[in-house]
């Protein structure tokens, strides 16, 4: 029994990949987990006409950690454009005998929460049963954590179980010496690495189209924009995804490889994907976005599905998810001189 013990040990120290899963991995996700749901420095800003607030509510909330951008009487009026047009802002009261106090923001999210949490320290030392209405530009204040959220499910998981799937396929292929004999016909690499991509990638789109339609039409996932543009992105994020697993599957000479390497390529993704906003991000890291694929589709799918943008404004994802998927078929093909014996 020791001596068993004593092999499986020494197997486990011989394979890096499985040291870094055990003790590195953890340390990298929960380092993530720790910038991005720790306790944030972000100070939101709030804008408000000074001339139509009473003089200690404006006192009260200039002590806050909060800052305060002072604009006409029309724009709070008129706060939703506002906010369309200055997005840096993310929130504008206005406080009326009448109504009480009414917030706006852009949408649900942690900024708007810390901005509204700071607003009420300010408004609870005037009038602690002072009366709040929510209003939001895009959603409302009682949709569900899936209705608010839903876009980031809808890219990760055609993201993540298209890239398993075609990653451990292909190294099965390459372990089975299905690929080596391949290599030895005339076929060129980059044929190769297109015949994968475009096998893959029907399977792939039509779990993007399954996703999408089941999404929308049997679990109620709202949505503003065009459902085709929403089917687009996720078509661009299924091949993407194939060759992102194509481009693992050469680090790797096993499917359990394969799955090794998750906690360093997928699981990173998911905190950029756009669960939290990317500015409460400390030390500019949620630039970081700009390099993981994920960020390119969840972006496009919430401009369409809770903007309701349409191709004016998401080309520019679109062509980053093209650009990705390029990139990837070239260092692929690259990749393939290692395989090929003649």
């Amino acid at each position: 029994m020791i001596n068993l013990a004593k092999r499986v040990i020494r197997q486990t120290l011989n394979d890096k990949r499985s040291v870094m899963m055990i003790l590195v991995a953890p340390l990298l996700i929960l380092t993530l987990v720790y910038l991005l749901l720790g306790d944030s420095s972000y100070v939101p800003t709030i804008g408000m006409d000074k001339d139509t607030m009473p003089a200690p509510a404006v006192t009260a909330l200039e002590e806050q950690e909060l800052k305060v951008v002072e604009i006409s009487n029309d724009d709070t009026d008129d706060a939703k454009n506002y906010l369309k047009d200055h997005q840096e802002v993310d929130a504008v009261i206005n406080l009326s005998k009448s109504s009480g106090m009414d917030i706006t923001l852009y949408e649900p999210s942690k900024k708007g929460t810390i901005a509204v949490s700071e607003i009420q320290k300010a408004m609870s030392t005037l009038n602690p049963s002072a009366k709040v209405t929510m209003n939001y530009v895009y959603g409302k204040q009682d949709e569900s954590t899936f209705d608010s959220l839903g876009y980031v499910f809808l890219a990760l998981f055609s993201f993540f179980l298209v890239f398993i799937i075609s990653g451990m396929a292909l190294v099965r292929e390459r372990s089975g010496g299905t690929l080596e004999r391949l290599l030895m016909t005339p076929i060129k690499r980059g044929e190769v690495i297109l015949g994968y991509t475009l096998g893959y990638s029907v399977f792939a789109i039509v779990q993007a189209i399954l996703i999408v339609f089941y999404s929308i039409y049997i679990l109620g996932l709202n949505s503003v924009g065009n459902i085709g543009w929403i089917l687009l992105v996720m078509v661009l994020l299924a091949i993407t995804a194939v060759s992102f697993g194509a481009m693992i599957s050469v680090f790797a000479s096993s499917e359990l490889q394969v799955v090794q390497m998750i906690p360093f390529t997928i699981i990173p993704q998911v905190f950029f994907s756009g669960l939290i906003p990317l500015d409460l991000i400390p030390y500019h890291l949620g630039n970081l976005c700009y390099i993981m694929p994920i960020y390119y589709g969840a972006a496009a799918i919430k401009g369409v599905m809770v903007y309701g943008d349409g191709f004016l404004q998401i080309w520019g994802y679109l062509l980053g998810l093209i650009i990705y998927a390029l990139l990837l078929y070239l260092l692929n093909t690259l990749a393939l001189k290692k395989f090929r014996k003649l």
